[in-house]
């Protein structure tokens, strides 16, 4: 065999006017991400809104700050120079929830100097409370409804219904059942304890 019989029978797969595409995988490349993922962020945050005590647990606390300030300020205000103003109170009252109350110099008297201490010692328990509760509720408190997940996977086998088999349409059966079942027994709860 010569060199020209190889290459015609190579050329004879082809047809003119065939087109040729060479495919070569390339090795896919790791993106640095510097920028993160805004819309992934914004939607996290509203979960932790929608599903988590945090906004009435920061509201608790943000009023509790503005009470013991407050209380902190009507003791204080005539005769500690350093609390002659409410903004002051309040900015001495924050860090002093953040320092466990280390913030010198702070109130002198009895009164101010008590609701300073319990302040400090309930504020820092209070905010990290607030985030260890916030956590636990949103990544080990089970989700109340279906996750979009099952929801996408019923809808799917509904639009597929046709070519289910027996075995497939009984769980599809069964889920719709218990999660409709679940629904119908929470509905049922909130309306008994409204009444």
């Amino acid at each position: 065999m010569t060199s020209n019989q190889k290459s015609d029978e190579v050329k004879s797969y082809r047809k003119p006017g065939d087109r040729v595409v060479h495919i070569t995988k390339r090795k896919r490349r790791r993106r640095l991400r510097v920028i993160p993922n805004i819309p992934g962020v914004i939607r996290f945050l509203g979960d932790i809104i929608h599903e988590t005590p945090f906004v009435p647990l920061m509201l608790v606390l943000i009023g509790l700050l503005l009470l013991s300030s407050l209380g902190i300020h009507l003791a204080e205000r005539s005769v500690n120079a350093q609390f002659d103003s409410y903004g002051h109170t309040l900015w001495w009252s924050f860090t002093a929830m953040q320092t466990q109350g280390a913030n010198s110099p702070g109130p002198i008297t009895p009164l101010g100097m008590s609701i300073g201490a319990i302040w400090s010692i309930f504020g820092t328990i209070a905010f990290f409370g607030v985030i260890i509760a916030t956590f636990y509720a949103y990544f080990v408190d089970p989700k109340r409804r279906p996750s979009k997940a099952i929801i996408d996977a019923l809808q799917y086998n509904l639009e597929e219904l046709e070519h289910l088999s027996a075995e497939e349409l009984n769980a599809l059966r069964d889920t719709v059942t218990n999660i409709c079942n679940a629904r119908i027994a929470e509905i049922e709860k909130s309306s008994d304890n409204q009444s």
